[in-house]
């Protein structure tokens, strides 16, 4: 039976044989229920495609400006288009130029005779000579009577202000008040008819809110970016003595500086002031000043001329644990009087450098820029309990608050990092 069964059986085998080679050696020519009919094509990337502007004489009669406070925001449903919150609000969206002459030294040769003849006499009069320097802002409409607010560093040493309306027309503009510490300005404009935007409660901003923010980046013009609340109560930045900043990543650039950063309803929430940026340009980290503080710094400016603030003469430093083990404390709460200044409320009422401020009216200090913050919305005159500790005895004191000084100096100097225009 092997003799009539081994001729049928080889054919099998070599069959076999030859389908394993080519499932093996052949894949591709296989078909294959989860591949397509055709090899799929390599993805590639897609293409990265002058005269000086006078300050306004303090008018403690000067009523306060009439603010049009707008409705709490509604968060049940989002808008499909921010059209009409732009239309409402753009038009007290100003452009801000401000230009200032600066005297450049000449050549030291340029005032020797000799040299004169060849430049047309140009050396006679003097050795220098000036020359015009330009920047561009943003700044906000306010109220009907023609007060703008945008930012101190703006128009900071400006000798000459222009405002340009989105309707075309343009006016010169005064000083009525500048707050460094805050960088807040404030000026006024005499147009007939002005816009006016809407001041939300910026106490109501929450993060992940829709923000616009309006400007005039780079000179090309009223331009509109939107993003989201992105944090609240932003501090510790190094930009101003006061921080209280709205961050956003609505793109702001340089040119959006004092402009306006809007809620989908077309209220004011916050005034555009800084960036940061390794760049120069917008990356995602925008900061603003909140709108009821811009309120408040604004009456006050226009009311007394400028901001006062409670005072208390110290130079404060942080506590780190190291230094609060030294001072026989538990934990790192308070500050270190590092300096007294002389003359100042600290120094009447006793401080001394190297005491411990534990607490300041019953607050304890947490955060001592927090705690300055609160201390100069104290009116000055204010008796203030305070707790220290001094050679490692507690101690109870009162001071009565002074005015904060003027500063004298700049609060911080502008990087292109930080600052957007």
């Amino acid at each position: 039976m092997r003799r009539y069964v081994l001729p049928y059986l080889w054919p099998v085998i070599t069959g076999v044989l030859l389908a394993v080679v080519i499932l093996f050696a052949l894949p591709e020519q296989l078909p294959n229920p989860f591949r397509g009919s055709s090899p799929q094509a390599p993805q590639t990337p897609a293409p990265v495609i002058s005269t000086t502007p006078t300050l306004v004489e303090p008018n403690p009669n000067r009523p306060a400006p009439e603010i049009h406070q707008a409705a709490p925001l509604s968060r049940n449903e989002g808008p499909a288009s921010y059209a009409q919150a732009v239309e409402q609000a753009a038009p007290a969206v100003v452009n801000i130029y401000s230009s200032r002459i600066v005297e450049r030294d000449q050549h030291p040769l340029m005032s020797d005779p000799f040299f004169q003849q060849f430049f047309d006499n140009q050396g006679d009069d003097a050795t220098t000579h000036q020359r015009m320097l330009s920047s561009l802002g943003s700044g906000v409409i306010v109220s009907e009577d023609g007060y703008v607010l945008t930012n101190h560093h703006v128009i900071n040493g400006a000798d000459e202000i222009q405002v340009a309306l989105r309707d075309g027309r343009e006016t010169l503009a005064e000083v009525i008040g500048t707050d460094p510490e805050s960088d807040l300005a404030v000026l006024r404009i005499t147009l007939d008819d002005l816009p006016v935007i809407e001041l939300a409660d910026s106490a109501d901003v929450a993060v992940g809110d829709v923000a616009l923010a309006i400007g005039n980046p780079f000179g090309v013009g009223q331009t509109v970016t939107m993003g989201i609340i992105s944090a609240t109560g932003r501090n510790h930045l190094g930009l101003n003595a006061y921080e209280d900043f709205i961050q956003t990543d609505a793109a702001i650039n340089p040119g959006n500086s004092g402009g306006a950063l809007i809620n989908p309803e077309g209220a004011m929430v916050g005034i555009n002031t800084a960036i940061f940026s390794r760049s120069g340009g917008s990356q995602g980290i925008g900061f603003a000043i909140p709108a009821n503080l811009a309120h408040s710094i604004l009456d006050e400016l226009v009311t007394q001329g400028r901001v006062i603030r409670g005072w208390l003469g110290i130079e404060a430093q942080a506590l780190s644990r190291e230094l609060a083990a030294s001072f026989g404390l538990q934990t790192p709460q308070g500050v270190i009087v590092a300096g007294v200044v002389s003359g100042g409320p600290a120094e009447k009422a006793g401080l001394e450098p190297g005491d411990v401020l534990l607490s300041v009216d019953g607050q304890p200090i947490l955060d001592a820029r927090n705690t300055m913050s609160e201390i100069a919305s104290i009116a000055p005159g204010t008796s203030l309990p305070l707790t220290i500790v001094r050679s490692g005895e507690r101690m109870e004191m009162t001071l009565e608050v002074g005015e904060r000084p003027l500063p004298t100096t700049p609060i911080n100097e502008e990087t292109p990092s930080q600052r957007d225009s």
